[in-house]
This record gives structure tokens, sequence and C-alpha cells, in this order.
């Protein structure tokens, strides 16, 4: 989730384009991994043939980045059923941050968008998915900076786009610009962690980058008197995933940890669609600092939760990012089939009632 929209330093933006820019992450996340101590890794490329059944062994720990999951799990009712232990909860979501934690073994499983794993491929980090939530509404919508008149994706011609390439909003602006007939380059797409596209927006050094919710209630709170506005695109976002290095996978009492996460997921983002006073008071107003009004308000315009039981169209649908990505000429070309450890598929899909289940 993004931060508070707060006035603060001018942030580094960097401009540059195609091949240039999978170097940029991938000496990013090389070097922010540099900082902590390395290990050689063992996993195979290759998920264990099966998926080890009952209980994880007792002692059995998981380092997990699901904040949505931790604040769901004690009103919901789910907390006794959680039968391993939580070391930490990192209150981390960006995918650079989590591949950084994969690379670095600070965590064991975290929730991305679909584009993470894609970057992850990409520069040698061996992940798989293991759960997947579809949303076919948009969840992400263009702020434009203070005083600049856009009012359509069209009007993004020759403008300063922010662009987090190893994030889901990277992948927003690369369809929305296609599907308004833009090339890449009749724009300036400018290097940035979407952390920082609030700062970049507030102060001019871009002219839109696209806004998860509650932060696009916050900025426009703050600045839509001063001309700040949204521009909104039918362009989805399709897939949150929960995923995994294969490592972590490999190993028999963390694979049966996170079987048995899975459905607890599943169940926290169902509770949360059926109370959502509780949760717009748990999350949005305590704990993202929104309005009760506003909490409402994002809410209701949200997805409700479906969990596929077959992965094929998730499949397809990331193959379909990645080769938007290699088209873009920001990562080599690259089948994602074994991006998906099938071995969890269809898992988070049965905990749920039939109605949350996806089954087209």
């Amino acid at each position: 989730m993004s931060p508070h929209p707060t006035d603060g330093p001018s942030v580094t933006a960097r401009t540059v384009g195609r091949r240039s820019f999978l170097a940029l992450a991938t000496g990013t996340v090389l070097g922010l991994a540099a900082c902590s101590p390395q290990v050689k890794t063992t996993a195979n490329a290759e998920p264990a043939e099966k998926l080890p059944s009952g209980a994880p062994p007792p002692g059995t720990e998981l380092t997990v980045a699901v904040r949505q999951t931790r604040l769901q799990l004690e009103p919901a009712g789910l907390k006794k059923d959680l039968p391993f232990t939580v070391s930490e909860w990192p209150n981390l979501s960006a995918g650079p941050d989590i591949i950084q934690g994969f690379r670095a073994r600070s965590i064991d499983l975290a929730s991305n968008p679909g584009i993470p794993p894609i970057q992850a491929k990409a520069i040698g980090v061996k992940t798989r998915i293991v759960a997947i939530q579809v949303r076919p509404l948009p969840i992400y919508t263009f702020a434009t900076a203070p005083g600049t008149a856009i009012s359509s994706v069209a009007e993004f011609r020759g403008k300063k786009i922010g662009f987090s390439q190893g994030q889901a909003q990277g992948v927003v602006v690369l369809r929305a610009l296609k599907a308004a007939g833009l090339k890449n380059s009749d724009v300036e797409l400018v290097a940035l962690p979407s952390t920082q596209f609030l700062t970049a927006l507030q102060s001019r050094q871009v002219d839109v980058a696209p806004l998860g919710e509650p932060s696009l209630t916050k900025y426009l709170d703050q600045y839509a008197e001063d001309g700040a506005a949204a521009v909104k695109t039918d362009v989805v976002d399709l897939l949150t995933v929960l995923w995994a290095p294969v490592e972590v996978l490999d190993d028999p009492a963390k694979a049966a940890a996170v079987r048995s996460f899975i459905p607890l997921w599943a169940k926290g983002l169902v509770w949360a669609w059926e109370n959502t006073d509780e949760w717009i008071d748990t999350y949005y107003v305590k704990d993202q600092g929104v309005s009760a009004a506003d909490g409402k308000r994002i809410v209701a315009s949200l997805n409700k939760p479906r969990f596929p039981v077959s992965w094929d169209k998730a499949i397809a649908w990331e193959q379909e990012t990645a080769d938007l990505m290699a088209e873009g000429g920001f990562v080599p070309e690259q089948d994602v089939t074994d991006l998906f450890d099938r071995r969890f598929e269809g898992l988070a899909a049965q905990s749920v009632p039939a109605e949350y289940r996806e089954t087209s």
C-alpha cells in the first residue's frame, strides 16, 4: 500500500528507456540484497513433486509480508487456526522490496500483483506463485500533478509519467498507453518506485502517476483544490498472488506452513468483504489514516474477492503481461509457466463459499 501523501524532499527521478530499465531494476535489487548477509542458494529449478499433507511440524516458522491478513486474523476469528509461528510480519508490499527480502532470506511468503514474479525471474530470483485472487475491475487510477490539465490517457503524449517497472503500476501504465494507441516513446517514463509517486506528483516532477486506494483519496483530498485530478481508465490489473522463494517451497515443513496459510488468507479477504464496517475501522481508519466516510467510499469501489478454481486464465494473463514487458524491452522474453506451483492450485478457492470461486 502506498504511503500517506506528505510533503517531503524531492525524489530523485531518472528517465530511462527499454533495456536500460532492466539494468536499473537489476542493479537496484542486487545492490539492496548485498546489504544483507548472502548465502548460497541450493534450491532446485522445479518445485518438489508432492505437497506435504497434514499440519507443519512443531517449531515451523515463516516470515510473512501480508499486512492485510495480519490485520484480519484476529477480528475474523482465524488466528487460532494458524498452525505455525509467524516470526515476523514485515510491513513491506512493493515488489522490489519483496524481491530483496526473498534474496536476503528475510521473507518467506508475500502478497503482490502478478508483475513482481516476472521481474524476479528476469533477474534470476527463483520464486513460485502459490495462490491467486482475481480482480476484474480497475484498482488503479491515474492522478495528475497540481495544475496539470490532463483529462484522458490520449493527453499523456509528451508528458512525464511515474513508472515502476517491477510493480503493478508499471504494467497499468503500459496497458493504458497501448489501449490509447500511444507508444512508450510518445511519453517520458520516469523511473520511480511507487512509494515515491506521491512526492513526485506533489513536486510536479511527474505529470501523471497511477495510484491505488487509499493513497488516491488522500492525495486528492489534499491537492484537488490546486488542480490535481483523477483520470480513470478501464485497465485492469487482474492478479493478486501469494508467492514464495523456491527454496522455501522445497522445504517440506515450510511448504506445509504455506499450504496451511492459504485458506486463512482467502477466508480473511472474504471476512473483510462481509464485515465492511469493522474492516474499514481496522484497516482504513486506524491503519491507513483515512476517514470512515472515505473508507466506505473506497470499499464500495472494490472488487468482490474471487479465487479461481483453475489457474489456466491467470497463467494466460501473466504470459500476456510478460510479453508486454518484453515488447517494451524491460525484461527478456520468458515463459511464465514455471512461475506457478500448481500443487497449490485451487486451494484458496476450495476454502471459501462457492460465491467467491471463479469457475469460468
